[in-house]
């Protein structure tokens, strides 16, 4: 039996138990007494845990150092922490937001959705095309909201060891049908093919790369990472849009869609993925300062440590 259809560990199996046990009250409560329930989980780890919390200060303060008041970054830290609980929540109700519930949360939905749309059209291109999303907002609300607008969207995810909770965390991600492609040898000719389709693929470039790959100024450092988001662009063809998504307040987004980057075939590859990249994440950095407690400064991958 190969270690994909392995039958489930006994640990396993109350993992799995466990996570439907916690997920089960935020999906009956009403939503914002749901989300009244992962503030007091978020104040909790943050003030008696206190949970990464000296990391995430030193992240911060790292990054912004002598402009930032102490009180500013705990306050950054915080609201990071707290949007990340939020994102829990939302999570595992995301098949109860109907599209009239997701146009009364994002902001001009249905703008964006055209910005989005005319990002994408060129007569010597693919339809399709890349959604390079950072860690800010709730970036998998994102993918059901373009999904119920008629994008076509998938996204690519790494297979949790538990298979349990691996298929009950893509159910989640996928919301009401974002494809989920689990990563493996095939996929990147799986997301050619459906870019080349007219798919959207949402992808998350703001995470350090295990391997050396792509150095990057990035948020006053320099960040090692992956050309993936402009390889695939590059090979099928088609554009990446750097898409910001911001919370307001407690459940209300507002959605920002830049200029597309297109790949450059009169360049020699090296040279095209790094320029494609760097003209993605310096939206990014500038949406980071702009905004530095919507991003998720928890992540165990520092993007700006080096590798070992």
């Amino acid at each position: 039996m190969s270690p994909a259809h392995k039958a489930p560990s006994l640990r396993h199996r109350l993992e799995y138990l466990l996570l439907q046990a916690l997920a089960l009250p935020l999906l009956l409560l009403p939503y914002r007494l749901a989300l009244s329930f992962a503030w007091l989980v978020a104040a909790f780890m943050f003030h008696v845990l206190r949970f990464r919390r000296r990391e995430t200060l030193r992240r911060i303060q790292s990054v912004f150092g002598s402009g930032i008041t102490p009180q500013r970054a705990r306050q950054i830290a915080w609201t990071s922490l707290r949007n990340m609980t939020f994102n829990a929540v939302e999570m595992v109700r995301i098949r109860k937001f109907s599209r009239a519930a997701i146009e009364r949360r994002i902001f001009d939905y249905d703008a964006t959705l055209q910005k989005l749309k005319a990002a994408l059209g060129h007569p010597d291109r693919g339809a399709g095309g890349l959604i390079g999303i950072p860690h800010m907002g709730n970036w998998d609300l994102a993918g059901s909201a373009c999904h119920l607008g008629g994008l076509p969207i998938f996204s690519v995810a790494a297979r949790q060891r538990n298979p349990l909770t691996n298929s009950l965390i893509n159910r989640l991600r996928s919301g009401h049908g974002m494809e989920i492609l689990e990563r493996g040898s095939g996929t990147m000719r799986q997301v050619v093919h459906r870019l080349r389709e007219g798919y959207l693929f949402a992808i998350l470039p703001d995470t350090r790369s295990r391997q050396r790959d792509l150095a990057i100024p990035f948020l006053g450092g320099t960040a090692n990472l992956a050309r993936g988001m402009a390889s695939f662009a590059r090979t099928a063809n088609v554009p990446i849009i750097p898409v910001i998504m911001l919370r307001i307040g407690w459940t209300k987004f507002r959605v920002l869609v830049h200029e597309p980057v297109f790949p450059d075939s009169a360049l020699d590859k090296t040279t095209d993925l790094q320029r494609m990249t760097l003209l993605v994440l310096s939206q990014i950095d500038l949406a980071i300062h702009q905004h530095p407690e919507q991003w998720f400064w928890y992540n165990k991958r520092w993007v700006l440590d080096p590798l070992d």
